[in-house]
């Protein structure tokens, strides 16, 4: 573990009202009993499970008169783990924060952003989640938290933490982007977004991708978050998702991928979404989400005490 990450504090966001598919808020614990917590502590650092936050699981759904749902639940939550996450900051604690669905970037990123003049964002995703209400399809605000972060969309959502603009638009790259929206990509196109798409990656190789994206922010900004969208990674290899896309990254490249961030020493905080054991099968996606996040942290191959623990749950699955 680099010096940075030796501190690592989990929180949890039992959320799934950014979007329709319930079991996104089953995600946190799903991770966890996957054996992240054991994972992380044997690679001897201090590791702190600060547990869940306590959010509402209900909504309103559609506001009246507006293309935007859940607003004000996701504004009340997204504040509480804006405060929880700066205060792991303050205290010189790494953020780890597993979702949930990926809404929950709005309250990480407003937290993160108290901190730092200049938050460079890697946004490991199958969408840009750049809508507005204007140009959304949905009104769901899992595709919203990046253009809410840069302040752009509804004024409830860009105002979150008390302040806008916690990311500039040349501070962010996306990378695995496969299914992004007509509005997003002129968005995308009008603020010169860096954006590898899973095509590119394919082209380019993973470990030129990661090179690129952290030379990039490296000389831009004075700090990385990771936001991984396990749908960043084919629904094939990891079908506990609820809006899956096809072509997508592959486990391998994506193991690279965390391997390489972690041994750039560059992140300042991390999150993983999306993970619904709902959808899933025989845990596999959680479990597969933990090696990513092990990975991340510096774990290069896993211990035999893992190994049987795999073996094991391998055989209990048949």
């Amino acid at each position: 573990m680099s010096y940075m990450k030796k501190e690592i504090s989990i929180v949890g966001v039992p959320m799934w009202l950014g979007q329709t598919r319930y079991g996104t808020n089953l995600g946190p614990q799903s991770i966890r009993s996957a054996g992240l917590v054991d994972r992380l502590k044997s690679l001897g650092g201090n590791v702190l499970d600060e547990g869940n936050l306590s959010i509402g699981i209900t909504g309103c759904f559609r506001q009246s008169g507006e293309n935007i749902k859940n607003v004000k639940t996701l504004v009340d939550s997204s504040e509480k783990l804006a405060a929880k996450v700066s205060n792991i900051i303050q205290e010189g604690r790494f953020p780890l924060v597993l979702g949930g669905d990926h809404s929950i970037a709005m309250g990480t990123l407003a937290g993160i952003a108290k901190h730092y003049n200049n938050v460079g964002v890697i946004w490991y995703d199958a969408h840009a989640d750049m809508n507005t209400p204007e140009t959304s399809p949905t009104g769901n605000i899992h595709g919203m938290p990046l253009a809410a972060s840069m302040g752009l969309g509804h004024s409830a959502l860009t105002n979150i933490g008390g302040y806008q603009g916690k990311v500039k638009p040349e501070h962010i790259v996306l990378i695995g982007a496969r299914d992004v929206d007509k509005g997003e990509q002129q968005l995308i196109a009008e603020k010169n977004i860096k954006m590898y798409t899973a095509n590119d990656v394919k082209r380019l190789g993973m470990e030129a991708v990661i090179a690129e994206a952290v030379r990039y922010l490296s000389e831009r900004c004075d700090g990385i978050h990771l936001s991984f969208d396990v749908d960043g990674i084919d629904p094939a290899e990891f079908p506990g998702v609820g809006t899956p896309v096809t072509n997508g990254l592959s486990y391998k490249e994506s193991l690279q991928a965390v391997r390489l961030l972690s041994a750039a020493e560059k992140l300042i905080s991390a999150e993983f979404v999306e993970v619904n054991p709902l959808l899933d099968k025989d845990d596999t996606t959680a479990r597969l989400t933990v090696n990513l996040i092990g990975a991340l942290f510096g774990e290069t191959a896993k211990s035999k005490q893992v190994q049987r623990i795999d073996r094991k749950r391998s055989a209990e699955a048949i």
